[in-house]
């Protein structure tokens, strides 16, 4: 994650950071090991973690609350029953839930953002979320598109930040379990069957099955972008133009591990 970090220039003096926790694997993980960054640092930035119960049946915080309580990082539980907006919505298009909902997170997230004077957005993305997007976008979009490291918001009030994006999802799935973090269960996201996003992970796994560094490969993909080799007049355009530092990069480091969650 420190690489991350460093590579794609995610925190800078004087930064605050809103981290999102969902309560799941990766929110949990991504701050601590953000507070474990923050106390390394040759620089001073700041954490404040953000947690949105939605109102979903059977929800259970507590374990969350308590946990938050004894981390070294301020935090906001905020409550907004999002779940039935959500509901009532998919009863006019019932074709996902991810739209309606990922919409209305992501306004409550920028608006405690703006509450608490954030500058930056952390969320939970991890590398299989980045490679699961890309084929999505492949194959039931005709785009190829993933997940950045950063990017600004439409109305240019804050960066949003994936400090994970490059660590492996087995890895923070083994961490978690080593920590015994109170995971939430959520019956919001990957609780319908069909989906696609599911569709895609099996496909990742059956190809795993005759490469097995093929996530790595996927991802140094995304990485290792030829503007010269593809279709889109646009990019050649771009490309075209490029400032004279910059050219193609040289082969790709293959396996790169994540090692701050081993350590």
């Amino acid at each position: 994650m420190t690489e991350t970090i460093s590579t794609y220039g995610l925190l800078k003096a004087g930064d605050r950071v809103l981290v999102a926790i969902s309560g799941g694997k990766d929110s949990y993980t991504m701050l601590s090991l953000l507070a474990e960054a923050q106390r390394r640092a040759p620089f001073a930035f700041e954490l404040f973690a953000f947690h949105l119960d939605q109102g979903q049946p059977g929800y259970d915080g507590a374990g969350l609350h308590a946990w938050l309580t004894q981390f070294s990082v301020p935090f906001e539980i905020q409550r907004e029953d999002t779940y039935s907006i959500v509901m009532q919505s998919i009863e006019r298009d019932p074709r996902t839930l991810c739209a309606p909902c990922s919409r209305l997170r992501r306004g409550l997230l920028s608006a405690a953002a703006a509450r608490h004077g954030c500058n930056k957005i952390a969320l939970g993305h991890h590398r299989d979320d980045a490679l699961e997007t890309l084929l999505l976008n492949l194959f039931y979009q005709g785009r190829l598109q993933a997940m950045p490291a950063r990017y600004t918001t439409d109305d240019g009030r804050f960066e949003v930040i994936r400090p994970l994006i490059e660590c492996a999802e087995v890895d923070i799935a083994t961490h978690a379990v080593a920590v015994g973090y109170p995971i939430i269960p959520c019956n919001l996201c990957g609780s319908q069957p069909n989906m696609k996003r599911d569709a895609m992970a099996a496909l990742i796994a059956n190809l795993e099955a005759q490469t097995p560094d093929v996530r790595n490969v996927m991802l140094r993909a995304i990485q290792n972008v030829r503007p010269t080799h593809l279709l889109d007049t646009e990019v050649a355009e771009a490309w075209a133009e490029r400032p004279a530092h910059v050219r193609p990069r040289g082969p790709p480091l293959m396996g790169r591990r994540l090692n701050v969650i081993s350590e």
